[in-house]
């Protein structure tokens, strides 16, 4: 065999009991378990290498069932932040906005919307955005990249694509061209399709919209992953709203960062998981992620209402240019509460800001926002490209969901920005560390079925996700002593400790704590016949 882990204490994803075992690796899957090797007395498998993993515990690889690294693993290739956190597998093309499929147009626009996400500017040459389908997108992520990674399409940008940016039904031809991109997207390997149902111009999609468009993903078998309207006032009718559209639609629903965010939540997370358990009784097919941190993170722009987006970004900006415009939006985020806020008026002492495009406005970060003059100030100076930390959760509701059986780890990493959101690098040893070990929210054998099998269930992969023989060799080896988040609120980009080794395909992409120049992963796409 190619490989031997001697000794490990295998946690195979399942969530039953861990056992001691050689584990061994050839041609990129796992070909041989021998539990109890040393105690049985029996021959043991040999390898060219064999490594001593005793002490050390053997886990499917992690699967970060929601990232916005669409651009950062084609212009990082050592991407440690999240291969050092034991990811193999990233899903991409989250909340609705992100770059397939495109024509020249529309990818101006999106990558004007999300700079603030993903970097990528117009004139940023870093990317060569050499494609304009989700199969060209594909295809390029299978030149090599640091971890594996599969793709939703993107609602928010189909919708762009077909109508622009306006706040106002499809018509028949331009539903029809939606359904058609969506096809054509799944057709080409896309998982499922995802919305951000508090970001332009997805949001202007009425329900009976997005329940045409799930039919359409249902019937390839994909899933529909929502940031749906609202994580505050009316977050449980915003939950309803999802879980009645795809039970309409037929089609299965997985709940982005499923949070209870906000003062009108705080403590209601139980009222939230009822909900879901009489949909999942009823016969539902529900799953969802959350991170382990209480802030949200996302762009300045986003807080505004919606009215204030409509017909791109430029128009936003002229709105921000106007006096009487401006002190319009002001009312609506202050007094009324935004649709972009979630319902709730904003409390800028919760804000603070995490990135900025122009490096001329830098001292702002780590600061709070001083009031609606600085915001509409950064707004317009830095393009709309200013990123934010919001501390709006309740660590109460974070414990309550994170326990429920069908919850998965999603990190929401927004990697840009000079003071990111920590969950970018921290959020799956946050969760063996300080949420197993420290806390005991979570069993170890809980938490890392919660990171593995159950996120590769969602996505219908049979080979992933489990330590078993024929399975693909995606692994981790990690100290449950010591696993812990590096990452702070003070410095965010500090990788975590007591995750020695990380293989993809085979191929150790981390070998003894630091990242190999490794490119082993590549996109994984659906493969269910329609």
């Amino acid at each position: 065999m190619d490989l031997v882990f001697r000794d490990a204490e295998v946690v195979d994803g399942s969530g039953g009991d861990s056992y001691r075992a050689d584990v061994g690796v050839e041609g990129g899957r796992i070909v041989s378990i021998v539990k109890e090797a040393a105690a049985a007395g029996c021959q043991r498998p040999t390898a060219r290498r064999v490594l001593d993993a005793e002490g050390l515990v053997l886990s499917p690889g992690f699967i970060d069932m929601h990232a916005h690294s669409d651009l950062a693993l084609l212009r990082d290739p050592d991407h440690s932040a999240k291969a050092a956190q034991g990811v193999t597998l990233e899903v991409l093309g989250q909340d609705g906005l992100s770059y397939a499929p495109v024509d020249d147009r529309t990818l101006d626009e999106v990558r004007r919307a999300i700079t603030g996400w993903n970097g990528g500017a117009p004139g940023d040459t870093s990317v060569d955005f050499d494609w304009r389908t989700v199969g060209e997108y594909l295809d390029r992520l299978d030149r090599g990249i640091a971890v594996n990674a599969a793709y939703l399409i993107p609602q928010g940008t189909v919708r762009m694509y077909a109508m622009g940016w306006e706040d106002r039904p499809a018509t028949a031809p331009e539903l029809d061209r939606m359904r058609r991109l969506v096809a054509e997207g799944l057709e080409q390997g896309a998982v499922g399709m995802s919305s951000g149902l508090t970001y332009t111009p997805g949001m202007y999609a009425p329900d009976a919209e997005l329940t045409e468009l799930c039919r359409v993903v249902a019937e390839y078998g994909g899933y529909y992953c929502p940031h749906h309207r609202s994580y505050g006032a009316g977050a449980l009718r915003a939950y309803e709203e999802m879980v009645a559209l795809t039970r309409e639609a037929g089609c299965a629903l997985h709940l982005a960062h499923a949070t209870m965010n906000f003062g009108v939540n705080e403590g209601r997370a139980p009222e939230l998981l009822a909900l879901l358990d009489a949909a999942l009784d009823a016969g539902a097919d529900i799953s969802l992620d959350t991170y382990p941190y209480t802030p949200g993170s996302t762009t300045l722009l986003a807080l505004l209402p919606s009215w204030a987006s409509e017909g791109g970004p430029e128009a936003a900006l002229a709105r921000l240019r106007d006096d009487a415009t401006a002190e319009r939006i002001r009312h609506h985020l202050e007094e009324l509460g935004s649709d972009g806020c979630h319902g709730v008026p904003v409390d800028w002492a919760t804000i603070e800001i995490s990135g900025v495009t122009d490096r001329g406005l830098a001292e702002h970060v780590g600061r709070s926002v001083d009031g609606w003059p600085t915001a509409r100030r950064l707004l317009l100076e830095d393009r709309l490209g200013t990123t934010i930390l919001q501390h709006v959760g309740h660590e109460e509701n974070v414990r309550t969901i994170m326990r429920h059986r069908v919850h998965t780890g999603g990190s929401d990493g927004i990697l840009q920005g000079l003071k990111p959101h920590p969950r970018a690098y921290g959020t799956f040893p946050e969760y063996l560390g300080r949420y197993v070990r420290e806390l005991g929210v979570l069993s170890l054998e809980e938490c890392v079925a919660h990171l593995t099998s159950r996120p590769a269930a969602r996505l219908r992969l049979p080979d992933r996700g489990l330590v078993r023989e024929g399975h693909v060799a995606d692994l981790v080896l990690f100290d449950p002593a010591t696993v812990a988040a590096g990452a702070t609120y003070e410095n965010p980009r500090t990788l975590p400790v007591g995750i020695p080794h990380v293989l993809i395909d085979g191929r150790f992409v981390v070998e003894d704590g630091r990242r190999t120049d490794v490119l082993a992963g590549r996109s994984v796409r659906r493969t269910q016949p329609r």
